[in-house]
């Protein structure tokens, strides 16, 4: 399947044509060192129009995206988020806790969907059976054999995966803004957790937080909080 042209409905529309009901996954902060990593889902019934100017949340301002969130809600048939700590990160790695952070955005939605479009070229709601985790086993993914097409660059592509983007971004930029008043040495406000300059030399200088990814490779501190 191909996305014409500006056409943000393009591999929604013979989905529901067919009768499944769709959901636009997509995730955010998953290369952040601090902060919760944040996947949106974005449910569609039935062929709509979505709000003009949707796109990858990344091609857009904040204003924007704040301006976008209501007329999103309202267009899609159902919409939910769901993240996992940077706690949780550290005790299951990275791409089982994306899995997890899927299966609770899934569970938040009050549809069940039958078909995912996946942002990315993996299914965002399955982990490798070998995959290690610390002592504390993570919760079942209750979705993982969903029917699910995954979309590379999906967020310019795809409209319910597009609106799960902006809503996880304004999301967990907001968590990440007033957390930056708790901690203002790291500068969470303008990088919203991701290892930009004034973030690495905070880390540096005064260490991690209980927000850091600790299991990461952070740069050496000299000090704890």
């Amino acid at each position: 399947m191909t996305a014409e042209t500006n056409d943000l409905l393009a591999f929604e529309r013979p989905l529901i044509a067919r009768g499944e009901i769709v959901v636009g996954l997509d995730e955010v902060g998953r290369g952040a060192l601090a902060g919760p990593l944040t996947v949106g889902a974005v449910v569609l019934r039935e062929i709509i129009d979505p709000p003009a100017a949707l796109t990858d949340s990344k091609l857009l301002t904040a204003l924007r995206r704040e301006e976008l969130q209501v007329p999103i809600k309202q267009w899609a048939s159902a919409w939910s988020l769901g993240s996992v700590s940077s706690q949780e990160i550290d005790e299951w790695g990275l791409r089982l806790a994306l899995a997890v952070a899927a299966t609770r955005a899934v569970q938040g939605l009050d549809v069940t969907p039958t078909h995912a479009l996946i942002d990315g070229s993996f299914n965002l709601l399955d982990a490798p059976a070998d995959v290690k985790f610390g002592s504390s086993p993570p919760p079942e993914l209750l979705f993982s054999k969903m029917a699910h097409t995954t979309i590379v660059k999906g967020d310019q592509k795809s409209a319910t995966i597009a609106g799960a983007s902006v809503l996880a971004k304004v999301s967990r930029d907001a968590f990440m803004t007033q957390l930056s008043d708790e901690f203002p040495a790291y500068e969470w406000a303008g990088n919203k957790g991701y290892g930009a300059p004034g973030h690495l030399k905070a880390l540096s200088q005064v260490g991690p937080t209980a927000y850091h990814r600790t299991s990461w490779n952070l740069p050496v501190f000299e000090g704890g909080m």
